[in-house]
């Protein structure tokens, strides 16, 4: 008996023993870990064997599709085929639950479901947790708090100053309409979007359309655009101490610091402003507070537990969230014009009526351009800013055709596919303004540029007054027409982008 023992004993003593249990062990682990993710497998498949999707490679899911044909177009095709929603497989074990029916999408906005982790998280060494990433209360608490910054009294006279920012792009406009047959118009757009955020929410009156450092910040907010996105598409990025090692890691890792040196710059610099301006009471009593005013008010109270991490992740959010949609929103309504040259000029032809002959702008304006409006309303159907957002089931849930999904689902819900959606929008790809006629009914959830619920887009108002301000004054100063030759092509990113850039001639009108 004891000699037996010691026979089995004696091997393992050395090196060579010592590798042959931890090989056993490594083999036994991975065997484990492939059970694990065969049961999840499994139950993924029952979870949505009542959702028909496209066939997947058991493996590699809906990637070979995806790398075959634009992301969107495929979309499209499944939203014919498959009725309110679809399941599309990252991989192996990756899925998520597509949804672009507006009563899947009632439902799942009036709850309270966080953003899921698995994705959301690419976005916070850029963002931090902001309102973009928070979830539930402290994300009340920072919503709650910033509200006021969005208050139509505040709103008012950030119309002059948008006007302002967008005259310059336009004089710039003219200044490169010799140099060039076509401009390509979605870098000075956001260049403007940026100059307006700042003086607006940031009350810096600065010049940022000729600034260096606001074009480096916007070159890392176009680059941390298309890496987050790269990132999320392939699985083998996922794990952080991997993708930091990657030259994708890194060059992400740069531009987060470029992002966060701007935003830190801009909050030394307001905190500084503030403090020559003496007593904070004081200056709420002489003026409204902006948005950065808010928080540095909230950070020295004694109610509010904001930390330095905080403040700037909410600057971040807004700072990005604030340009960058807006930029991607103008640019698409833009180009839905010109491509459509007969609304185009009924557009222009209420605002001449408008505003008598002349080029001043006035909050008292935006709400006398029905035409205009509904325009813009079509065109943000057609290229919504926000391609999706992405939700975490907390509880199980009973869709209105009786399917179901459990707890702990991912769902994404697809604001592009729900407006091209056929059975939502008869002949969806036509550009139609009539839709959106004073008068006109529609699902209550089937329209969601800027989302829906409670997390809808805290600065819904602030954009749309953005828009019409920059549509209105572009259309006075030129006439548009697409470039043939480089039809942008639409392709989901963190905002919707084109592929190409997005191109127009323009034609200065006497």
């Amino acid at each position: 008996m004891s000699v037996s023992v010691l026979s089995v004993i004696r091997p393992l003593g050395g090196v060579p023993g010592i590798l042959q249990v931890a090989s056993v062990l490594g083999l036994v682990l991975l065997l484990l870990k492939t059970a694990q993710l065969y049961l999840h497998r499994q139950w993924l498949l029952r979870a949505v064997q009542e959702f028909p999707s496209p066939p997947s490679h058991w493996l590699f899911g809906h990637r070979h599709e995806l790398q075959k044909e634009e992301q969107l177009k495929l979309l499209l095709k499944w939203v014919e085929k498959f009725p309110c929603a679809c399941p599309r497989w990252l991989w192996g074990t990756e899925m998520e639950v597509v949804i672009y029916d507006p009563d899947y999408m009632k439902l799942i906005l009036t709850r309270s479901d966080p953003k899921s982790d698995g994705s959301y998280r690419f976005l916070a060494p850029w963002l931090g947790y902001g309102l973009l990433l928070l979830n539930g209360q402290t994300w009340f608490q920072h919503r709650r708090m910033l509200t006021p910054a969005f208050h139509y009294d505040i709103l008012k006279p950030y119309v002059g100053l948008m006007a302002d920012s967008v005259q310059v792009m336009l004089n710039k406009w003219e200044e490169l309409l010799s140099q060039n047959s076509s401009l390509e118009i979605f870098g000075h757009i956001s260049l403007m979007t940026l100059d307006t955020l700042m003086k607006c929410a940031f009350s810096d009156q600065a010049n940022h359309q000729t600034e260096r450092n606001s074009q480096s910040y916007l070159q890392a907010v176009w680059d941390l655009n298309n890496l987050v996105f790269s990132r999320m598409m392939n699985v083998f990025y996922w794990k952080d101490i991997i993708y930091r090692l990657t030259p994708e890691g890194r060059w992400n890792h740069q531009a987060c610091q470029l992002a966060h040196q701007h935003t830190d710059r801009m909050i030394k610099l307001r905190k500084a402003q503030l403090q020559e301006e003496g007593n904070l009471e004081k200056v709420r009593s002489k003026r409204h507070l902006d948005f950065l005013d808010i928080l540095l008010f909230a950070q020295v109270s004694n109610r509010s537990s904001l930390s330095d991490k905080d403040l700037r992740a909410e600057v971040d959010t807004f700072m990005f969230e604030g340009h960058d949609t807006t930029a991607s929103s103008i640019s698409w309504i833009l180009y839905a014009l010109a491509t459509h040259p007969e609304h185009q000029q009924k557009c222009r032809e209420e605002i001449q009526n408008l505003l008598r002959g002349g080029v001043f702008i006035t909050w008292d304006h935006l709400d006398q351009m029905p035409y205009t409006t509904m325009c813009i309303k079509e065109a943000l159907r057609l290229y919504p800013p926000v391609p999706s957002v992405g939700r975490e089931l907390s509880k199980p849930i009973t869709f209105p055709d009786g399917r179901s999904l459990p707890k702990g689902f991912l769902v994404m819900l697809s604001f592009y596919a729900l407006h091209h959606n056929p059975k939502v929008w008869p002949n969806p790809e036509v550009f139609d303004p009539s839709r959106f006629a004073p008068g006109s009914s529609r699902h209550s959830h089937a329209f969601l540029p800027f989302s829906g619920g409670s997390r809808n887009c805290i600065g819904k108002q602030f954009a749309m007054n953005e828009m019409k301000v920059a549509v209105a004054l572009t259309l006075l100063r030129f006439e548009l027409a697409p470039d043939p030759f480089r039809v942008p092509v639409p392709t989901p990113r963190i905002v919707l982008m084109s592929k190409n850039g997005i191109h127009l001639h323009l034609k200065k009108l006497l």
